[in-house]
């Protein structure tokens, strides 16, 4: 065993409420779990994400009442999907934990704002810069870019010039 196994079991027998008894009580809903320099991270089915949040809020045993954000991630090419990452806190608790859910090109992650009001801007950055739409949020349009922008700047298919228009002269042009 090398020093990392040893440090992840360490960190699982610190930690039973975060791995075993999240995972026995959302055992269909995890994909994986991983630990990574002492930090959980459990990767959720999408259609589940919501009902995940809920119970993990709510629970006793857990009371992971404050969301820190939520961050769109393109995982492209390298993998065919986006990330959708939840950084939790337990106050109460004093634990923290990371929800993660992988969605792909034209699917929709279920929104979490009846759970945490905070995730109404982050969900709404996720889907200005990465794309990412989210079913259920109650007023998903930009927060970042002009209304009328076209594409999501932190995609890894967007130009890094940007698309050419009356602005930018030496931009990439747009394929029909």
């Amino acid at each position: 065993m090398d020093v990392n196994e040893l440090k992840q079991e360490e960190v699982l027998s610190e930690h039973p409420v975060l791995v075993q008894k999240i995972r026995s009580r959302f055992g269909k809903s995890i994909i994986e779990t991983a630990v990574f320099r002492g930090e959980i991270t459990h990767v959720i089915a999408t259609k589940d994400i919501a009902d995940v949040c809920n119970s993990l809020k709510y629970d006793l045993d857990f009371q992971f009442n404050f969301l820190s954000d939520i961050i769109g991630t393109d995982c492209r090419p390298l993998n065919s999907y986006f990330e959708v990452v939840y950084q939790l806190y337990s106050i109460p608790h004093k634990h923290r934990i990371r929800l993660k859910v992988r969605v792909k090109e034209g699917e929709s992650v279920p929104s979490v704002t009846s759970v945490w009001k905070s995730a109404n801007f982050a969900e709404r950055e996720a889907y200005d810069l990465v794309g990412i739409v989210f079913t259920g949020h109650p007023d998903l349009r930009r927060i970042y870019m002009a209304p009328d922008w076209e594409g999501h700047p932190l995609r890894r298919d967007y130009p890094l010039v940007g698309y050419k228009d009356q602005y930018n002269p030496c931009g990439v042009e747009k394929k029909q």
